[in-house]
């Protein structure tokens, strides 16, 4: 069924071409076009026939799109809105897929035309993958897709956005881009923080004692090791444009580390078992709520390892 005439993606890594590869599937779409700076990107997408035509320009590839999706880094948007905000055809979507919200609406809002609408998203799937190879049509598949609507967006074209991401299997929810902000910082970006950091202790701790950390590393600082596998580039940018709510949630943290810090060293071993015992039903509400399956493993099946 289609929805948009035209969707543009910009950016062909992970998210973005499995956009392009649900899109095709569920035809959504009749023309595909695709914006990619990386030359090899663009070549490969060519390869895979992601996208009806392929495109370095930004402006280009916008030109005639009914929905415009920003899949790069959020630090490149401000220069991108630039670029796109005159070309946009009136009644046009503007959306993306970053993982901070707040700040977008801040780099894009300058840009955009009273006849066109701006409606941050962001699709709540990924891997630690990269590149248009790494994408695959069903990533967004029982997933959440959040959209947090600029001021003056009418509600026709965010139930028109929702029934876009719905079509390629997401569940969607609006909110405030600021309670976006907040929530993901505890649920997605500290996480990341906090991989980044064990992973860098370990690697030091590696080059220091020559104690084979990387050889025996046991199931949890594997799946550390995942996490903190993922783009750099990417999280960098996250960091530096949610830096307020990580900092929130970070000083919690803290405070919350402290305290068990205390626990193991007096000995308070209740206090040990009754943190461990709650902590393990939010384990038990996220398979509950269909976010992940209850298989030994973090939900990797041995086939995947």
């Amino acid at each position: 069924m289609t929805i948009f005439p035209q969707i543009t993606i910009i950016g062909m890594g992970l998210i973005g071409s499995s956009i392009a590869r649900a899109a095709r599937q569920n035809q959504v779409a009749e023309r595909l076009i695709g914006c990619d700076s990386n030359p090899d990107h663009r070549e490969t997408a060519r390869e895979l026939k992601l996208c009806d035509r392929i495109y370095a320009d930004p402006a280009q590839a916008a030109h005639d799109a009914d929905l415009v999706i920003l899949a790069t880094p959020v630090g490149t948007y401000g220069d991108l809105g630039g670029q796109i905000g005159p070309v946009l055809k009136p009644g046009a979507i503007l959306t993306d897929v970053g993982s901070v919200k707040a700040s977008v609406i801040r780099a894009l809002a300058p840009h955009m035309r009273a006849d066109c609408f701006l409606i941050p998203g962001h699709p709540v799937a990924g891997t630690e993958q990269s590149g248009p190879a790494a994408g695959f049509a069903s990533l967004f598949k029982g997933r959440w897709c959040i959209l947090t609507p600029a001021e003056g967006s009418s509600p026709e074209a965010v139930e028109k956005l929702e029934q876009f991401w719905r079509a390629l299997g997401s569940m969607t929810e609006c909110m405030t881009p600021d309670h976006h902000d907040m929530v993901l910082a505890i649920t997605s970006h500290l996480p990341h923080l906090i991989a980044y950091n064990i992973v860098g202790t370990a690697r030091h701790l590696e080059e220091v004692t020559k104690s084979e950390v990387i050889k025996f590393s046991a199931g949890g600082f594997r799946d550390f090791t995942r996490i903190a596998a993922s783009d750099p580039t990417m999280w960098r940018d996250v960091f530096l444009n949610n830096k307020e709510a990580v900092l929130e949630m970070l000083g919690r943290f803290t405070e919350d580390l402290t305290a068990l810090q205390r626990s193991i060293r007096y000995d308070e071993g209740d206090k040990l078992f009754d943190l461990f015992d709650r902590t393990r039903r939010i384990r038990k509400q996220i398979i509950d709520a269909g976010q992940d399956e209850d298989v030994p493993d973090f939900g990797r099946h041995l086939d995947e390892q």
